[in-house]
């Protein structure tokens, strides 16, 4: 019978240097990963890169970390072959990656699109392919969405929009890999406490925001708070295995399906 647990096990997340990418590369790593790669996207990035892997060895695991734009297929293959290159195999990965923008539709243009469309949709696409290519037999796949795919919003259409395939690249893939024992799977987040969130919001939708979920007293910020996350992402990776080609939306009663 495969081995669904954590420890030994090798780990590619990218948009992994900080936020909740980095808080589960850093958690992963204490659960008793063999190794772990991280991704981030630019050089701003770096710095925040670096203490998250100063982390990650301090947990016992080995630590890489490589920058790149992975908006382009040929971008989501190099790193795939890096990580998997550096720690020998990759059994674990996780996608973090995403854009948000809030915009009225009418006042969004073709460049914002293709960027929404670029980051949050394309990217998901190319980063199922090559797990599904690279990722171990009994392997985790894993990537964020949000929770918006479950809410009746204005303003989100084009990140909601272009979250939204991934759905359906989720189930897809649960499929073509199942028969190697590959569990895919996505999680959305309510909104988030962290710089991601707060740029994008005045600050009558923060207020709001962060009394919207039913469990909002109870948590620190109103918000869904990234440590909140990251058990919900380490069980999918591991004993949760079975459950596959599903979408789950946690994020304390905010929205559902």
């Amino acid at each position: 019978m495969a081995d669904h647990g954590i420890k030994g096990k090798t780990v590619l997340i990218a948009g992994g240097a900080k936020n909740l990418g980095g808080l589960l590369a850093k958690d992963l790593a204490a659960q008793g990963a063999k190794a772990v790669t991280i991704h981030y996207n630019s050089a701003p990035a770096k710095a925040e890169a670096e203490k998250t892997l100063a982390a990650i060895k301090a947990a016992g695991a080995q630590a890489y970390a490589f920058q790149a734009d992975l908006t382009s297929a040929a971008a989501m293959e190099k790193l795939f072959t890096e990580a998997k290159a550096a720690m020998g195999s990759i059994d674990i990965a996780v996608n973090t990656v995403g854009k948000v923008l809030k915009k009225p539709m009418v006042e969004i243009s073709e460049a914002e699109f293709d960027e929404m469309s670029a980051v949050n949709s394309k990217t998901a696409f190319f980063f199922l392919k090559e797990a599904g290519k690279q990722v171990n037999d009994n392997g985790k796949v894993c990537t964020l969405v949000t929770s918006l795919l479950g809410a009746f919003t204005p303003f989100y259409a084009s990140y909601a929009g272009t979250k939204a395939p991934v759905e359906h690249y989720t189930r897809a893939a649960s499929k073509e890999f199942g028969a190697r024992g590959i569990s895919v799977t996505a999680i959305g987040p309510g909104p988030m406490d962290t710089p991601f969130f707060y740029p994008a919001e005045g600050a009558d939708a923060v207020a709001y925001h962060k009394t919207a979920a039913a469990l909002s007293p109870f948590s620190k910020t109103g918000l869904t708070d990234i440590e909140d996350i990251v058990p919900w992402i380490r069980f999918l990776v591991s004993d949760g295995w079975w459950m596959t080609g599903q979408t789950i939306l946690v994020n304390g009663g905010y929205t559902t399906k």
